[in-house]
């Protein structure tokens, strides 16, 4: 048998080199994303001039030049306004939110049972942060304590009323608290909710679709501001002699179902999406249909829908400020009503209130965006090889 010579074939891996200069480092970058055509520069000279324009004026105002101790007003008022700040002077006044601080968070819940609120803030993160971390063990237990375990301890504990605890009424409630409280019950019910809507209005039974197709169409014809309004003025009107629902929880059923409604539509899309041949094989295995749903084709549809649903939760937390419209005062709310208070009127108090208040507003909507991304990437394993 002739042997062949192989003293020509490598006997080790070559070692990996590193990429070309010109397509690794902070200048190669720059030149990809910044300036890698003439409408690519042109955008980029545009944006560095108004960030130069723009980002000094805020800084000096928010920090440079910022009242951050004080009292009351005459600490953010300039001396022909009766305070001690120079005429012409501009900045934040964050000694007004300072001072309002624990009424942004809190409402007029009583200050001396504010412990209760925080104590259900810290079991929230508690129970959150495990459930959001796809590697932590225990999903079953931990959504059995978060949703279900958490709500019931939330409502003993700011409620009251029970084992020892004062009542504390819900129009004594506000600001974050009641803006956290809309939205996490709104959240919790709006999606299984929506998905039942998803469900019926593509049914073949006539009067759930029907059902279903008014519900959705006339929560969806009409806004928020009359679906809050009439679930707290003319429901009562409805209701016999002396039966009555608290203000909150009438808050609590239109600002879900309104959500659930919207949040419908955004799954029957995911539905649709779905190819027939899904349903057909999830047929020939002889399932169910609640067991075809729940295990083949609402996974891979919840799955294409995630911007969408995680957009409906942004604007429903947003929407949460329209209950002012019914005597509530959330964030905006309890920030906007502690303008009138005369010991802390300036020009500036009003501004470091909102921004406060739309920074409070953007942290949360943006840390729900970048988990729907975070979640989106771990979920798309349909193009990876």
């Amino acid at each position: 048998m002739q042997e062949h010579d192989t003293s020509w074939v490598r006997t080790e891996m070559a070692l990996a080199q590193q990429a070309p200069a010109g397509v690794r480092g902070p200048g190669a970058w720059v030149r990809k994303n910044l300036v890698g055509s003439v409408g690519d520069a042109i955008l980029t000279i545009i944006g560095i001039a108004l960030v130069v324009m723009i980002l000094p004026q805020v800084i000096n105002w928010a920090f440079l030049n910022a009242q951050w101790t004080g009292a009351d007003r005459t600490f953010c008022a300039t001396v022909a306004q009766g305070g001690i700040q120079p005429d012409g002077w501009s900045g934040a006044c964050w000694a007004f939110v300072n001072a309002k601080f624990g009424q942004f968070m809190f409402g007029r819940y009583p200050i001396e049972e504010r412990w209760r609120p925080i104590l259900i803030a810290i079991l929230f993160v508690a129970l959150l942060v495990p459930l959001l971390i796809p590697k932590v063990p225990h999903k079953g237990l931990n959504a059995i304590l978060f949703f279900l375990a958490m709500p019931i301890l939330a409502f003993i504990l700011l409620v009251g009323g029970m084992f020892g605890l004062p009542h504390v009424e819900t129009p004594l409630w506000g600001g974050l608290l009641v803006t956290l409280s809309l939205s996490f019950v709104g959240i919790a019910a709006s999606l299984p909710i929506g998905i039942v809507l998803a469900l019926g209005r593509r049914s073949k039974m006539p009067i759930v679709k029907a059902l279903c197709v008014v519900f959705i169409e006339t929560v969806r014809g009409i806004p928020l501001i009359t679906v809050l309004f009439m679930a707290s003025v003319m429901l009562p009107l409805f209701l016999p002699a002396g039966v009555t629902f608290d203000k909150l929880l009438r808050a609590l059923i239109g600002v879900s179902l309104f959500a659930a409604a919207y949040m419908a539509e955004v799954v029957r899309g995911g539905l649709q999406a779905i190819p027939k041949g899904q349903y057909e094989g999830a047929d020939s295995l002889g399932l169910g249909y609640w067991q075809k749903m729940g295990l083949i084709v609402l996974p891979q549809a919840l799955k294409l829908v995630i911007p969408g649903i995680v957009n409906t939760f942004i604007g429903m937390f947003k929407d949460t400020s329209l209950v002012y419209i019914i005597g509530m005062f959330d964030l905006l709310g309890v920030v906007k009503l502690n303008f009138s208070d005369a010991n802390w009127a300036t020009p500036q108090t009003a501004r470091s209130g909102l921004i406060f208040a739309a920074f409070v507003f953007w942290l949360f909507c943006f840390g729900m965006s970048r988990y729907s991304m975070f979640t989106e990437r771990r979920l798309d394993t349909g193009h990876k090889r």
